[in-house]
């Protein structure tokens, strides 16, 4: 990825500074209401950056929330909903006031990427990846979850790295390598809530060679073969969160920290799903406030020797 255009966008802030604030505020509420873990970690970033890491949280939390809400019903009103945010931020990309004003998240983009030069077609790309839940519930191999993966996650990791600041375009990569490790969290964390929308997205193949069916699936039993196919995705999630945690020395020292503890506690989810016995159909991985905080300083003396 590191071939991505890296221009911040030139020219006078095209809202009051009032409006910028405030739109940065709804930002920040969206992030802490929707996102406890994102928004424990992003609390220990510079304030320019803290703020501009919850407007890229608030697009893909809207995106998102589109999907969520009317793909189920509407796989076409679906679509016309993410179609106005891409046109709308695309306006922002161009420096054309449009309606972008309409959304406190875009006047915050907006105002964001006179600093930070995310990449036009980074968050189109979000886009494609959310509009994935429309259309495709099943997922045959792991190289066909991955391309989604990539796109609703490791896109949100290269984003960030544009904020955060990197040395090295290589750093691309390992954020690539950190977004498949939390999306696959997030699916072993989820596989019960998912399955009661339709989706499964542990890939079909491993689901055969574990010898693990939709229907096993669907009654909510843990069983041996579920137990073994979890202890596999899991192991391939950590491999991507260690090779993930190479790059965290090539990012600005500010942020170093930031992004190892959000790193390490997601990370720790896999341990809950394992604490509990691989039960991932009658209860939700989480860790507790306590817990972040148990876990802060340590995490915090280790970014310091990076």
């Amino acid at each position: 990825m590191s071939s991505l255009t890296r221009t911040a966008l030139p020219g006078k802030p095209l809202a009051p500074a009032r409006e910028v604030e405030r739109a940065y505020r709804y930002c920040q509420e969206t992030t802490r209401k929707h996102a406890k873990s994102f928004y424990f970690c992003a609390h220990f970033l510079p304030p320019a950056k803290r703020r501009a890491i919850y407007a890229v949280y608030a697009l893909c939390r809207h995106v998102d929330d589109e999907v969520d809400e009317a793909g189920v019903r509407d796989e076409a009103g679906a679509r016309a909903a993410v179609e106005r945010w891409r046109r709308e931020l695309q306006s922002v990309y161009r420096g054309e006031e449009a309606s972008s004003a309409s959304s406190p998240v875009l006047v915050a983009w907006r105002d964001m990427l006179k600093t930070y030069p995310i990449a036009e077609e980074l968050p189109l790309d979000l886009m494609r990846g959310v509009l994935m839940d429309t259309y495709q519930k099943r997922y045959a191999t792991w190289d066909e979850l991955r391309v989604y993966c990539y796109r609703v996650a490791s896109v949100v990791g290269l984003m960030s790295s544009e904020i955060f600041g990197y040395r090295e375009p290589v750093t691309l990569k390992y954020a690539e390598a950190l977004g498949l490790a939390m999306q696959l969290t997030n699916i072993l964390r989820d596989v019960g809530e998912d399955l009661m929308l339709d989706r499964i997205y542990l890939p079909q193949d491993d689901l055969a060679g574990f010898g693990v069916t939709e229907s096993a699936l669907a009654r909510g039993k843990v069983t041996e073969n579920f137990r073994a196919l979890m202890r596999f995705e899991i192991a391939r999630a950590r491999s991507f969160y260690g090779e993930a945690e190479k790059g965290i020395p090539l990012l600005d020292r500010d942020a170093r920290f930031t992004v190892l503890l959000a790193a390490r506690l997601y990370g720790r989810i896999l341990d809950e799903i394992e604490r509990a016995d691989f039960d991932v159909f009658t209860r939700r991985a989480h860790l507790t406030l306590f817990g972040k905080m148990r876990a802060a300083p340590r995490v915090w003396r280790e970014a310091r020797k990076l």
